[in-house]
């Protein structure tokens, strides 16, 4: 079985973690044919993440890299903003696993190490189009919660899917 390492980023890493951010956007430009989201720009990259400063500047948010056997395979940011509206000590941003590295239990390990270790209320919100991170998150939330697992279906201002709240101890 593949060794898989989180480790925090910092802004050291921030190459590192734009470049995979290029890989994790092309996976979602297919969800997003109908919208302007997800144009390439005249240099063939996606736009950048706007928000990759707060990272290092806001206690609250958190980088990380996972690897498979020392190599980069992923990232992972974590933040406490809920789409549900309600409160949340800690919500998965984003989330990507390099596709060499997929259907292999990296995503499930990594995720379940990134949330396990966090004590509180955490909330994962999954577009309503990606229908294959749905029983995905659904695993990685069995894992790790203590108690019942909330699941909303949310079609507002604040976010189109699923989401599922529970509590770390």
């Amino acid at each position: 079985m593949a060794d898989v390492i989180v480790e925090v980023a910092g802004p050291g890493r921030r190459a590192a973690l734009e470049n995979l951010f290029q890989l994790y956007v092309h996976d979602f430009s297919e969800q997003w044919f109908d919208t302007s989201r997800g144009a390439l720009g005249e240099d063939g990259l996606f736009a950048p993440y706007e928000r990759w400063e707060s990272y290092w500047t806001e206690p609250e948010r958190t980088a990380f890299l996972i690897r498979v056997d020392g190599h980069l395979a992923g990232f992972a940011l974590i933040n406490e903003f809920a789409h549900s509206g309600l409160r949340t000590d800690f919500s998965i941003a984003e989330f990507f696993v390099a596709r060499k590295h997929r259907r292999a239990g990296v995503g499930r390990r990594a995720a379940a190490a990134i949330i396990g270790a966090r004590p509180g209320q955490w909330e994962i919100a999954v577009n309503r189009r990606n229908l294959g991170a749905q029983p995905f998150w659904r695993c990685v939330a069995g894992l790790v919660a203590q108690g019942a697992i909330d699941e909303l279906d949310r079609n507002d201002d604040l976010w189109n899917g699923l989401i599922l709240r529970f509590k770390v101890v």
